[in-house]
């Protein structure tokens, strides 16, 4: 069962990031592409079962945000990544705040991952 779940987590994971640049490129084409219902929707249930996922993977291996360390700085690099999305895609106002969000978010999920693999944490 562990092993289904990681690899669940592991592909939200693929999918959220996938789904960013394309919402990106498509963003910064100012296509009308962005108004398609499902590329509405579809972030929202992958980012869901990529937190659904991550939870389920804390119960089973009995490691919690607060209480391990690496799990913290997990759960921090995630929300940080998802505000660097929301900056990149929607709040920047011009393209040097949009660039800044997505070089944000991109290395706040390659560390998350760094931490993931290492199960150590590396800013605390």
């Amino acid at each position: 069962m562990y092993e289904i779940v990681k690899h669940l987590h592991l592909t939200a994971i693929a999918l959220s990031v996938i789904l960013f640049l394309f919402r990106f490129v498509l963003n910064t084409k100012q296509s009308p592409m962005l108004q398609k219902k499902w590329l509405k929707i579809v972030p929202h249930i992958v980012d869901t079962v990529l937190l659904v996922s991550a939870a389920t993977l804390c119960v089973m291996l009995k490691q919690y945000p607060f209480v391990d360390a690496w799990v913290t700085e997990k759960l921090m690099a995630l929300i940080l990544y998802v505000v660097m999305v929301t900056l990149a895609l929607k709040l920047g106002r011009n393209g040097s705040m949009r660039g800044i969000g997505f070089i944000g978010a991109l290395s706040w999920i390659v560390y998350a991952g760094m931490v993931a693999v290492s199960k150590q944490p590396m800013l605390f």
